[in-house]
Parts: C-alpha cells; sequence; structure tokens
C-alpha cells in the first residue's frame, strides 16, 4: 500500500495510460477533399436534372464530377496498368465515361462518388492508425535526469541514453528508459506493457519498462537497453508490421476483381470489334459494346456484397459494437478462436476486497479487522487501500480517525488507530521471511493479492484482494465455445495464479499467462499456425500488437486505450461480451446474404449478356434488368438493418 514517507503527494492514476495521439481530421486529407468537392457536384447536377435545367449545366456539372471524383482513381489505375495489372478503380471509371458516352451520365456520375468516397474512408483510416503509433512512442518521455558518478543530475534526451546509464525517476513521472531499479522503492503502473491491473512493488533489482508510470517513491534505474529496443518501441513496431500484413486482406469481390476486370475489358473489346468485322455499322457496334459493359459491370455484383455487410455494420452499431468497414464485418463471421486479454476485458479492472481473514484476538470478527484497516487505509491513494475503504463503506462500518499517517512506497501504511499502531502492507515487507501466516499462502496460491494486517507489531488479520470477473464474462465463453466449436483462449501478462483464478471462474480451460506483447502476438501466431482464425478481444495498449496480428481485433471501449481503439477492427462501446458472440453471428448471417445475393447477380448479369451477345438487347432493357437486379439485392441486404436481425443472431449465439 505504498504512498509518500509523511503525508500522501497525490499522484493521478493512469491505470490504462491512454495514449492521447494527434488525430488527422477528414477534411485535412485530399482524398476526402476531392470526393466532397464531386458529391456537391454531383448533387448540383441531380438538381439541375430534377428542376428542369439547361443541358448543357447538367453535363457541365457532371463532368466536373467526373474530373474531381475520378482523376485519383484513374491516374492510380493507369499507375498500375503501367506495372501490368488492371485496377477495379480504372474499370469503374472507364465504365462510368462509357455510360456517360451513351447518354447514362448519372449513374456514371453516382459511381464515381462512390469510389472517391470509398477512397476517403481508406485514406482515414490509414492516418489515424498511423497517428495512434505516434501517440504510443509518446508514452516514454523525451527526456530523463542522467545522474553522473559523482552524484550530478543532468537533464538529456532519452534518445541518448546508453546502456549502463543510470537516470533519476521522481513520483509521478513516466520511466524514461527500459532498464534495473539500482536504489529505491516505489510502486509503478505497468498496464501499458503487462497489462496488470495494479501498479507493481519495484525495489532494487527489479526491471522496469519505458512508459510505465512510477508511483510515489524515488527510483534509481539502470538503463538496459537502447531506445530503439525499448518494449514500448517493439509495440508500436509490432503494431506496424501487423497493420501493413492486414491490410492485404480485401472483400470476396475484389479478391477476384483482376481476373473479372481484364475478363470484362476483353469481352467488351470483342463485342465490339467481332460485329465491325462482318459489316456492322461503328455506331450499332459501339452501342452493342457500351450496353454490355454496362450489363456486365461489376456494380451488381458489389451492390450484391455491400448492403448486407453495411447493413449489419448499423444493426450491430446500434446494439453497442462499431465494426469499422465491411472486411471486417466479412471477417469476423470467419472466427474459429476467440482470445481474451483478461485485466479490463474479462475481468472490471479494479481490485475489489474479496477475503477478510481475522487471525486472533480483539480483532477476530471480519468487520472488527475491516474497521481497523480501513482506518489506517484511509489517507493513502494506492488503488488497494481504495478497495479497503470502499468495502467498509459498503457494510457501513464508521471509520474511527487515524492520526500520525505514513507510507512507504512499496511497503504498506502504519497510522495510530484507537490508541494502536496499525500497520497495513505487503506481507514481504512487513513480516520476517518464514513468519508469514498460512491464510497468506492460501490466497495467494488461489490467485489473490494479500495484504497483511498489524496491530501493536502482532499480525492480526489478512485481506485478499482480486480484480473480479465481469458478471457476462462465463456466459460470453460458453457461448462462443458453443459458435466456434472452441474454446476461448486466455492471453495475458498476470501471474499464472491469477489468470488461473479467473480461468476458472469463467470456464477457460487454455491459459497463456505472463506475457508480454510480443508474447501475445507469438500466441496469436501459434494459433493461426493451427489452422484458426483468431478472434482477438482486448482493451490496453499491450493488447494492441495482438489485436493487429490477429484475423479480427475487438477492443472495449470504456476503458480502452487510444491506440487499441485505433488498431481495433471493432469495439465494444458499452463493454457488454456478451455482444461479441452476436456480432460473430450476426456477420455469418450477413456473409450468407451476400453468397445469395452474388448468386441472383450473377444469374441477371449472365442472362443479359447472353441476350446481348445471342440477340439484340434494347439498351433501356439492358439498364433496366441491370438495375432491377441491384434493386433486389441491395432490398434483400437491406433486411439485416431490422432489429429482428439482431435478436435471431442473439438467439443463433446462445444455441
Amino acid at each position: 500500500m505504498a504512498s509518500p514517507t509523511t503525508t500522501p503527494t497525490p499522484v493521478a492514476p493512469v491505470r490504462r495510460a491512454a495514449v492521447p495521439p494527434r488525430r488527422t481530421r477528414l477534411f485535412a486529407l485530399p482524398e476526402a477533399r476531392w470526393a466532397a468537392a464531386a458529391l456537391a457536384l454531383f448533387l448540383a447536377g441531380l438538381a439541375a436534372h430534377l428542376l428542369g435545367g439547361p443541358s448543357w449545366l447538367r453535363w457541365a456539372l457532371y463532368l466536373a464530377c467526373y474530373a474531381t471524383g475520378g482523376w485519383e482513381p484513374g491516374l492510380a489505375g493507369l499507375k498500375a496498368l503501367r506495372e501490368k495489372t488492371l485496377d477495379v478503380d480504372l474499370l469503374m471509371v472507364v465504365a462510368a465515361i462509357g455510360a456517360a458516352a451513351i447518354g447514362q451520365v448519372v449513374e456514371g456520375g453516382l459511381l464515381i462518388v462512390i469510389f472517391a468516397t470509398s477512397g476517403a474512408l481508406e485514406a482515414l483510416a490509414t492516418a489515424r492508425t498511423e497517428d495512434s503509433v505516434r501517440g504510443l512512442l509518446d508514452l516514454a518521455p523525451d527526456t530523463a535526469t542522467r545522474l553522473d558518478p559523482d552524484g550530478g543530475e543532468h537533464v538529456v534526451p532519452a534518445a541518448d541514453l546508453e546502456v549502463g546509464d543510470v537516470v533519476l525517476v521522481r513520483p509521478g513521472e513516466r520511466i524514461a528508459a527500459d532498464g534495473t531499479v539500482v536504489a529505491g522503492g516505489s510502486e509503478v503502473d505497468q498496464a501499458t506493457v503487462t497489462g496488470e491491473p495494479l501498479p507493481v512493488d519495484k525495489a532494487v533489482g527489479d526491471g522496469v519498462f519505458a512508459g510505465t508510470l512510477n508511483g510515489t517513491g524515488s527510483l534509481r534505474v539502470r538503463v538496459d537497453r537502447r531506445a530503439e529496443d525499448f518494449v514500448v518501441a517493439r509495440i508500436a513496431t509490432l503494431v506496424e508490421e501487423a497493420s501493413r500484413t492486414k491490410a492485404e486482406t480485401q472483400l470476396f469481390v475484389e479478391r477476384v476483381e483482376q481476373r473479372y476486370s481484364i475478363g470484362m475489358v476483353a469481352a467488351t473489346l470483342v463485342v465490339f470489334a467481332v460485329p465491325l468485322l462482318w459489316g456492322e455499322a461503328l455506331s450499332a457496334a459501339l452501342l452493342r459494346a457500351m450496353t454490355f459493359m454496362i450489363v456486365a459491370s461489376p456494380c451488381a455484383v458489389v451492390l450484391a456484397t455491400m448492403p448486407p455487410l453495411l447493413a449489419a455494420i448499423a444493426n450491430a452499431g446500434r446494439h453497442g459494437v462499431l465494426v469499422k468497414s465491411a472486411v471486417v464485418m466479412e471477417r469476423l463471421g470467419a472466427t474459429t478462436r476467440v482470445a481474451f486479454d483478461k485485466t479490463g476485458t474479462l475481468t472490471r479492472g479494479a481490485p475489489e476486497l474479496v477475503e477478510i481473514r481475522p487471525l486472533a484476538g480483539a480483532w477476530s470478527t471480519e468487520d472488527r479487522l475491516l474497521r481497523l484497516a480501513a482506518a489506517a487505509e484511509l489517507q493513502s491513494e494506492h488503488p488497494l487501500a481504495a478497495a479497503v475503504v470502499r468495502a467498509a463503506r459498503d457494510r457501513g462500518l464508521e471509520l474511527p480517525v487515524a492520526a500520525g499517517f505514513s507510507a512507504e512506497p512499496g511497503r504498506g501504511v502504519s497510522a495510530r488507530v484507537d490508541g494502536h499502531l496499525v500497520r497495513v502492507g505487503s506481507p514481504a515487507a512487513l513480516l520476517p521471511p518464514g513468519e508469514h501466516p498460512a491464510a497468506v499462502e492460501a490466497l495467494h496460491r488461489n490467485g489473490h493479492t494479500a495484504v497483511v494486517v498489524l496491530c501493536d507489531g502482532n499480525p492480526v488479520g489478512v485481506l485478499g484482494l482480486a480484480d473480479q470477473p465481469r458478471a457476462e464474462a462465463a456466459a460470453t465463453v460458453t457461448a462462443l465455445t458453443g459458435l466456434t466449436g472452441a474454446a476461448p483462449v486466455l492471453l495475458t501478462g498476470d501471474h499464472r495464479a491469477t489468470a488461473d483464478r479467473l480461468a476458472g471462474q469463467v470456464g477457460i480451460t487454455d491459459v497463456r499467462a505472463g506475457l508480454l506483447p510480443d508474447g501475445k502476438v507469438a500466441a496469436v501466431r501459434e494459433l493461426e499456425a493451427d489452422g484458426h482464425r483468431v478472434t482477438v478481444v482486448g482493451d490496453g495498449i499491450n493488447d494492441a500488437p495482438a489485436l493487429a496480428a490477429a484475423h479480427t481485433g475487438i477492443a472495449m471501449g470504456g476503458a480502452g486505450a487510444d491506440l487499441t481503439l485505433q488498431t481495433a477492427d471493432a469495439v465494444v462501446v458499452r463493454d457488454d461480451l456478451t455482444t461479441i458472440p452476436a456480432v460473430i453471428a450476426l456477420s455469418r448471417r450477413a456473409r450468407r446474404v451476400v453468397v445469395a445475393n452474388l448468386v441472383i447477380a450473377g444469374a441477371f448479369i449472365a442472362g443479359l449478356v447472353v441476350w446481348d451477345l445471342v440477340g439484340t438487347l434494347p439498351l433501356p432493357l439492358g439498364v433496366a434488368g441491370h438495375e432491377g437486379s441491384t434493386v433486389i439485392v441491395g432490398l434483400n441486404g437491406l433486411r439485416l438493418l431490422r432489429a429482428a436481425a439482431w435478436r435471431r443472431a442473439v438467439r443463433e449465439s446462445r444455441v
């Protein structure tokens, strides 16, 4: 129960050490400005069209829309073409120009706007991820107080620290380097690296990490690694590498776009050239080819895919799950194994008093022991002290005024209560080796944090504290086991006994404890090597690399660090674990609707193409058939917007 030596010095707790990155604004991106301009011009042209404006004005507005929204994807497509690949963006620009060439300028403009908007949102997502990684690196302070051999102090850039340097870390400061404590004692909040819910006592010989928050004591730390090798720097590197790898994942339609695009262009050229060779007029051959391009274009296939996924995203959002893209919604349904972080994810992330074990004497009842300990702890700012005081107040106990309060970092507190000298703190600090009460060992075996209470130098009781599981954790684990066919995995940086205790409470058997961030990534890679598609659920900065590396990453929104929220593919906004199996079930239903839509769209395209090739398909009928199939698949997908779709997903997740 660490505090300063005489009177407590308030230190702002940073349990999750959320990173405040510089957030890129949407309209700071040129892609967004071009997309907004294209949309405005399209709407202006549509208004002029509906209001009966002059045709030259409509055409001018639509062509300006084509230019502002289409130049960038067109240029990107030409660059890809130079590298002998056919980009679907270029195909859509060509289709839009072809539509305009035969009078379907509105449809072409709408296509341009859709693609420009999609590109802007993709650019924003990339920029936000980069912002978050930069914010993570800001966790480690820019400067450090380096000590000379003669005791002199010099403030130097943290990047200039060399292995073997000794730095001074004052109360409330962030530690500037990975190293070993060589003098002093304190408690350190290292949730950013290990995910442990409580500050960890640090004494001579203990290791510390850059970017973690020192508590109320002073530390002298010997630097053990250079800046580029700090754990927090490795987290940033892992996030960047994993994000680049995952960015290659695409929707099913995009995965086949190369073959389809090449085939469509080749077929359009054939449809145009063959009639010319047989003596057909140029205008008629061009009309047939443009009709073919419209009815064979992938617009209906794209809309067959997007509306169900977007509707599922909107439905999930209404129920507290933010899914960031259609690609993510598609991937969620493919989950075969879920891996949970412990602290703040399956648990509430704050300690609670769970056991009171009186030992003897006048303090042999739970209420008497708790009243004594809480009175001594009342002036301490330590999270464990707060849990003890909160438990006493929940029982309605009147706490006497304590006098002579003092605290020693890493050891505990002391005060006079009702004329008795009371000490509360770590058994290792307050009791001689080998004289720990049996209750202490029992609590440790159960994964609890043990706190001993001494009255006038004699141990009178032991308190057990633990981070408690969320009420819905066990039900969520059961639902996910049934849904995926495999029990979830627990990945935590906490100690084995603590992890095993929680796993037993929620029904998890595969426990991997004591993991640093790169250890969590390795565990995810191992699961994927076994053929699983892993969804990782976490909330801390230390979870971000695993979320980025996984098939899908889900962040808990309530206490999630900014980096974690940006890295994750989806966010549980209200921290309700039961929505995780529900959104996976909803994704699976959306995937089924996508397959049905693709069959419908494919049948329409095949029928219209055969008609155009074998007979003479009138352009209006071709457009009507093409647009009709688009409407059908669109309406079918929008069924997932209904509340009934979410209720059905909830039922499916509980089967």
